[in-house]
């Protein structure tokens, strides 16, 4: 089982930063994809960010290009979501999730994720 914790949500200003954590633990030998989600309410969650084999290849969704950058820790188990040019849009839950073998992307259609965490509110004010 792996279990993954985000951290480093809150409320900003528009134009402001925020940086995410997420820290996955337990028998994390065989993921090789992590990635950010977020959800509003009466929403479908939508991907962020992924990256891929610890650093090989990332993926972003075209709303977020230019603004959020992933990375990874490898010695620390964990990822970051370094979010910057905050919108009152980017408003959201935001969750990281992890996906043991196979490909990686952010359609959940076509590459679900196994692990997640519980989220963490990110609120961006106009």
């Amino acid at each position: 089982q792996v279990q993954v914790a985000e951290s480093g949500g809150g409320s900003v200003q528009s134009g402001g930063s925020l940086r995410l954590s997420c820290a996955a633990s337990g028998y994390i030998g065989r993921v090789n994809c992590m990635a950010w989600f977020r959800q509003v309410p009466g929403k479908e969650r939508e991907g962020v960010a992924a990256i891929y084999d610890r650093g090989v290849a990332s993926y972003y969704a075209s709303s977020v290009k230019g603004r959020f950058f992933i990375s990874q820790d490898n010695a620390k188990n964990a990822i970051y979501l370094q979010m910057n040019s905050l919108k009152p849009e980017d408003t959201a839950m935001y969750y990281c999730a992890a996906r043991s073998g196979g490909l990686c992307g952010l359609d959940l259609r076509r590459y679900g994720m196994d692990y997640w965490g519980e989220g963490i509110q990110v609120t961006i004010s106009s």
